[in-house]
């Protein structure tokens, strides 16, 4: 039986995965049981940001899940979910003042935020077609076919290698704000620099899955040649 050696790099993928979520699982529960000295809950401290910054057209609404936060750029709304909204936690804080990170973002009309924002449409072709396309190739026995597919996620990819500044920069102003605003201490702020840095870890854990996984549809089909079992 044919054993294909290239599902290490799923595997490694997977492990990579695994280990960043895990990760900020972890730092998040854990500075959630720290509460800050000045108990502003999350929304108070998101709403205070985005008036310092000039922004009054965003809304804050809470989201259910866990740690589904976000903010949406086309519907000027940060949403917080039910482990943050609410919650007066240093994790809480930092995850609703990296959100707010983005809002301040969009407001200055951040590159990196712009140019992710237009390539979400590419992304989810890319995602939704590359495997179809490359599968079609392989029986139709067409090479060119196949490397479509494959550049086709290569706009997964890309997506995902924009995405890496845009989050770090956001994390980066929350940071700056909260510890000179005062709305954390000192040893809470280096608390919420883990939980950021945490949940930071997974889009860079994102980015090397599919690049193993490009790797391993050039190594499979990049050349031309359909594998023999």
């Amino acid at each position: 039986m044919y054993w294909d050696w290239t599902y290490i790099l799923v595997l490694i993928g997977a492990a990579i995965s695994a280990l960043a979520s895990l990760g900020v699982k972890n730092t998040f529960s854990k500075y959630s049981k720290v509460l800050s000295n000045n108990r502003l809950t999350s929304e108070e401290v998101a709403l205070r940001m985005l008036n310092q910054a000039g922004i009054f057209d965003v809304s804050v609404e809470r989201v259910s899940g866990n740690l589904t936060d976000h903010y949406s750029p086309s519907e000027k709304v940060l949403r917080l979910s039910d482990s943050v909204y609410g919650k007066s936690s240093v994790a809480a804080i930092g995850v609703a003042a990296h959100e707010c990170g983005h809002a301040i973002q969009h407001k200055e009309g951040y590159a990196p935020l712009t140019l992710r924002s237009v390539s979400v449409p590419l992304c989810k072709f890319g995602s939704w077609f590359y495997w179809p396309t490359i599968i079609l190739g392989v029986i139709l026995g067409l090479t060119g076919l196949t490397r479509v597919g494959i550049l086709f996620f290569t706009l997964v990819v890309f997506f995902q290698l924009i995405t890496l500044p845009v989050e770090f920069n956001a994390s980066h102003r929350a940071i700056n704000i909260l510890e000179s605003s005062g709305m954390l201490v000192a040893g809470e702020v280096t608390g919420a620099k883990k939980v950021l840095k945490a949940a930071a870890m997974t889009y860079v854990a994102a980015l090397l899955t599919s690049l193993l996984q490009l790797l391993r549809l050039v190594l499979l089909y990049g050349g031309g040649r359909r594998r023999r079992r």
